[in-house]
């Protein structure tokens, strides 16, 4: 897959994207936004694990290419943000297979918004978060006021997005932001092997995981029920057999 802002590295079934922008310290384009979709879209199919970062050691996302809409109309403005909520942040958060953020530096606006959307995050002791729109007179539009508050809880949401300032690594990790901090050099091997970990499960039990889980933040929808109907589907698939099989003959499955 070749692209011109992201690099796309395929080891077996999982698979790793990189935003290089470097120059640009990864900020996100209409262009970028555009190839995103197009590779989770395609490893959709064609993997079991994502990771997520940027290049290089300063940046994962320092936001959005402010260039591109500083003229924008109310209009422009809310569309940008619905196509982009649309095609890539909420694409993100409820693709069927794990999306893991390796966030490597600055994760700001954009950046944090697309850490968040991802499954889970991992990020290194040198990575500084936050939400700055408003000292830009905006506010964050790809779905941070939403989710930070579901992973820092309210206030600190608030005081994050009205101050537009940044957390260290570790203060993310204390408020849940981001499961580990390591060392830039183990971040990426660390993503691995979590993803190895998730990768000797069956992956169609996964995929019912992500539908349930976000299920409890979507609007008007029962995560109980949804949650009751993933188990059920679950004992109609070849996974449930293989799983429950391996069990009982004390072996260790082969999913598909």
């Amino acid at each position: 897959m070749n692209f011109e802002n992201i690099l796309v590295e395929q080891k077996d079934n999982l698979a790793i994207i990189t935003i290089n922008r470097p120059s640009k310290l990864n900020a996100l384009n209409k262009t970028t936004i555009e190839e995103l979709h197009e590779a989770f879209k395609y490893l959709e199919e064609n993997a079991k694990v994502i990771i997520i970062t940027g290049s290089g050691e300063k940046a994962f996302v320092a936001g959005a290419d402010i260039s591109e809409f500083a003229d924008y109309s109310i209009e422009e403005g809310a569309e940008l943000a619905r196509k982009g909520q649309e095609i890539l942040f909420n694409f993100v958060q409820n693709l069927s297979i794990p999306v893991i953020a390796a966030v490597n530096g600055f994760a700001l606006g954009g950046g944090l918004e697309l850490a968040m959307a991802s499954h889970f995050r991992v990020a290194s002791s040198n990575a500084k978060m936050g939400l700055p729109e408003v000292s830009l007179g905006v506010i964050p539009g790809y779905g941070g006021t939403q989710r930070l508050p579901q992973l820092v809880r309210k206030g600190k949401a608030m005081e994050m997005i009205m101050t537009a300032g940044m957390i260290s690594a570790e203060e993310a990790k204390d408020w849940g932001l981001v499961n580990y901090v390591v060392e830039q050099e183990e971040l990426l091997p660390l993503c691995e092997k979590l993803a190895n970990k998730i990768m000797r499960n069956s992956s169609v039990a996964i995929s019912a995981v992500i539908k349930s889980v976000n299920a409890n933040f979507e609007t008007n929808v029962n995560g109980f029920n949804v949650e009751i109907e993933q188990f059920g589907e679950s004992f109609g698939t070849n996974d449930f057999k293989e799983g429950t099989t391996a069990f009982l003959e004390k072996r260790k499955p082969n999913f598909e």
